[in-house]
């Protein structure tokens, strides 16, 4: 069973920073693509900032220039930068990973679609 665990997130005025970290549990063979997804109450889930095998990236028009995207291959972690934060960018944000992960024995396991269980980010003065 593979896990995501998020984690970085928190309360911070308008204009602060934070970063959110997305660790698996289990070693990541193969990426298809990676995201951050946020969801506010009473809003459908949208995607935040995406990226694929081939290292292209894809940010939602209102987080470009202020949230970053990243990974880290060799610890199968995600990241997203959060620069000069908004009251609404509050939210439950999500990581996503679609990929080929190792069981604990390194053997591939199925392609699949993993989700983390979220982190809060909340904005406010």
């Amino acid at each position: 069973q593979v896990q995501l665990v998020e984690s970085g997130g928190g309360l911070v005025r308008p204009g602060g920073s934070l970063r959110l970290s997305c660790a698996a549990s289990a070693r990541l063979f193969s990426m298809y693509r990676m995201g951050w997804y946020r969801q506010a109450p009473g809003k459908q889930r949208e995607l935040v900032a995406g990226t694929t095998s081939d290292g292209t990236t894809h940010y939602a028009d209102s987080v470009k220039g202020r949230f970053t995207i990243s990974r880290d291959k060799a610890e199968s972690t995600v990241y997203l930068q959060m620069n000069n934060l908004k009251p609404e960018d509050t939210a439950v944000y999500y990581c996503n990973i679609e990929g080929i992960f190792g069981d604990a024995h390194f053997r591939p396991l199925p392609q699949n679609d993993y989700w983390g269980q979220g982190t809060q980010v909340t904005v406010s003065s």
